[in-house]
């Protein structure tokens, strides 16, 4: 399997691609972005997925880092695309750009809200929501003014209110979404929401794996974090770890879940902590030998 596969191809084949996502870096250094999403893909990555100013915090264009990736590097790309920071002109012309660099697939993500930090400088634009702008991608390709992408959309599944997010899922389905990349299962109801979403949607589902660190990095997570749900046993099973078995005991529960979800998943979407590769290649390796 090579890493320019398409991502639909390899979904309508069912291979179980893993999907890897890496931030954009914060400031104009990309070399050890693109070094990393590389290694990763050499590793057995079979798409780079990048994301859009997480947390609202400025980074470099997902957009241009996934086209520079699949133009030089020749990885198969799936950039985020916030509706937070552009209206619509903006992101039909960024739209356009991707298509002319034949980047295919894309995520659509409301996005989170600028930070609290910020607020007074910057101010979120929020002119569409994921439905909304899957709609007019659609448009934009029947027009002839886009090739058609291939569209995929985020999944809480740690939301409290499940039923309604499904609701929500299949808005988006009916809106052109083709597939969902799901919130990290850090959570027993995570999982279980998973195997629900399988019996009623019908859109590829890809289950979110983050391999959580240490004790601090849990904590940061429940605090800071939207989206993230994550139970009291699992946090405590962190305390008094040195860095090695913190690492060891993220990816066993990434591989527990991942098993758990196994038959209800098409592929996995892999979260990198703080750019450790070499953790991301061990829980890929740890995968793979699941079939």
């Amino acid at each position: 399997m090579t890493a320019m596969t398409s991502l639909p191809q390899l979904l309508q084949e069912k291979r179980r691609p893993l999907l890897v996502e890496l931030d954009p870096p914060r400031q104009a250094t990309p070399a050890a972005f693109f070094q990393g999403a590389n290694e990763l893909c050499q590793s057995g990555a079979d798409v780079i997925t990048v994301a859009d100013c997480p947390t609202g915090r400025v980074s470099i264009d997902a957009s241009l880092m996934a086209a520079k990736l699949k133009r030089e590097y020749g990885i198969e790309v799936l950039p985020h695309m916030a509706c937070r920071d552009r209206n619509l002109n903006a992101i039909q012309a960024l739209m356009m750009g991707l298509s002319m660099e034949q980047v295919s697939s894309v995520l659509l993500i409301t996005g989170d809200p600028v930070a609290a930090g910020d607020r007074e400088k910057v101010k979120g634009v929020f002119q569409l929501n994921s439905c909304t702008l899957a709609k007019e991608v659609g448009r934009w390709a029947q027009a002839g003014v886009t090739d058609a992408f291939f569209l995929c959309g985020a999944l809480n599944v740690n939301a409290r209110n499940f039923q309604a997010e499904l609701d929500k899922a299949r808005r988006k389905e009916e809106s052109g979404i083709r597939a969902f990349l799901t919130q990290p299962l850090s959570s027993r109801q995570a999982v279980e929401n998973v195997l629900i979403a399988r019996e009623q949607l019908t859109g590829y589902l890809l289950p979110g794996l983050f391999p959580m660190v240490s004790y601090k990095n849990v904590c940061f997570l429940q605090r800071e974090v939207a989206g993230m749900r994550i139970d009291e046993d699992v946090a405590a099973s962190y305390i008094g770890l040195d860095a090695a078995q913190g690492e060891q005991r993220g990816v066993q529960l990434c591989v527990d879940a991942a098993r758990e979800t196994f038959a209800s998943a098409d592929g996995y979407y892999i979260m990198t902590p703080f750019h450790r590769i070499a953790l991301v290649k061990r829980l890929m390796a740890a995968l793979r030998a699941l079939g």
